[in-house]
């Protein structure tokens, strides 16, 4: 991060840029806007307001709020929640899930390609599995997760896609074992350290359920009216839809989760599933803003005071 945020300065002192647009909770951002905060440029910061009460990324988040100037939240209860960390309502817009743009912009695979791209035939079911470390409790990864494969692997007639963790401390515990699961499995199993965006959207038209802990199990999957089996704390306090089974890390409870997303009755409400973070259409609402906003007047910027009735 140290290292980065020399770099970060030097590049913006290079380029010069009328703002940046930053997005989300991830570490690595800060190097960037503590560089850009001391230069006086300003930032523009999507997903604001958002909870993942079981990482690290929880507090960061807050933070990149307070260092910036312009807000674009997914909902409603996360621009309630900037304006109560103290930012101007006036510089706060809800315009929806900017991610969930490429779901319809871009041209998604069809079956036939998908599975070439990823050299397996599907099954009557399938699931994509996405298990991160959860940062405020990593030492407990690997045990989570030989509870999640050992509840996968009672599994019949099941495809299941894997996609590796992310770089946090744990990460390479988790990553090993499923490159351990999947040379034992490879009748029925397949992994990928990325699926990138076109397969891993493409395969969201294909698949029954995201398994694991990523946002996107939250965030994308809803749009695709299938399921999602979301384990343990890493996704805590996030908004979520009718679509979303939530468990515990341990292998009898996730045994129930799986057995209520193939239930008549789930299946039947995924039908009436709606994605709470929106319908696409956020990145034109984005540049629209940007255009019609005084950057100039941005900095420095007044703390809002929400009164207070005791």
């Amino acid at each position: 991060m140290g290292l980065a945020q020399i770099s970060f300065s030097e590049a913006l002192d290079e380029l010069k840029p009328d703002l940046i647009l930053i997005l989300g909770d991830r570490y690595e951002i800060i190097s960037a806007i503590m560089a850009a905060l001391i230069i006086g440029i300003p930032i523009a910061h999507l997903n604001g307001g958002e909870l993942t009460e079981g990482l690290i990324d929880e507090a960061i988040r807050h933070s990149l709020t307070k260092m910036s100037h312009l807000h674009f939240v997914a909902t409603e209860t996360y621009r309630n929640r900037v304006i109560q960390l103290g930012e101007q309502p006036k510089n706060v817009f809800n315009v929806g899930e900017a991610g969930l743009d490429n779901i319809f912009n871009l041209d998604l695979l069809s079956k036939d390609d998908f599975e070439a791209s990823i050299g397996m035939t599907l099954d009557k079911r399938n699931i994509l599995v996405t298990y991160h470390p959860v940062t405020l409790d990593y030492n407990n990864s690997e045990q989570h997760f030989n509870e999640i494969l050992s509840s996968l692997d009672k599994l019949e007639g099941t495809k299941i896609i894997f996609t590796k963790a992310n770089s946090d401390t744990g990460g390479r515990i988790i990553n090993k074992m499923i490159d351990d699961y999947v040379k034992k499995n490879a009748h029925k199993s397949v992994c990928f350290t990325s699926l990138g965006q076109l397969r891993y959207l493409s395969a969201l038209q294909y698949i029954d359920a995201i398994v694991g802990n990523s946002s996107s199990g939250l965030v994308e999957a809803p749009s695709f009216k299938i399921g999602t089996i979301n384990i343990g704390d890493r996704q805590k306090g996030r908004i979520q839809a009718i679509s979303v089974i939530n468990c515990t890390p341990k292998t009898p409870n996730v045994d129930v989760a799986l057995d209520k997303l193939y239930s008549v009755e789930f299946q039947n409400q995924l039908a009436k599933t709606i994605n709470p973070y929106g319908t696409g259409g956020s990145s034109e609402k984005i540049i629209s803003i940007i255009k019609d906003i005084d950057l100039k007047k941005l900095i420095p910027k007044a703390f809002y005071d929400i009164e207070v009735k005791l």
